[in-house]
């Protein structure tokens, strides 16, 4: 999976934007998140965010993921890789 990073809240956080198009079920990422016995604070058809890790992490529908507290990009990515193999479904895109 590849990803692009960016930081925010300055320099207090990190997002990975996944290169993939993906079109992840909010409610079934929902689910399985509480399955596994993590507290959401937030969610809605378009977020979800929840305590993971010990972070702040925000799930974006569209295949993008926030940490807070995290300054390590290797770090980022590895998390997010392990976030998105978990809750994604990928959108075929149409051809013309």
């Amino acid at each position: 999976m590849k990803f692009s990073v960016a930081r925010l809240c300055g320099g207090q956080a990190l997002m990975a934007v996944s290169a993939d198009v993906m079109d992840i079920d909010m409610e079934a990422a929902a689910r399985k998140i509480e399955e596994e016995g993590l507290r959401i604070q937030t969610k809605d058809d378009q977020m979800i965010v929840y305590e993971w890790n010990g972070m702040e992490t925000t799930l974006y529908r569209p295949g993008k993921v926030m940490f807070f507290p995290l300054s390590d990009k290797a770090t980022c990515i590895r998390f997010a890789t392990d976030i998105l193999e978990k809750y994604r479904r990928y959108r075929i895109p149409f051809r013309t």
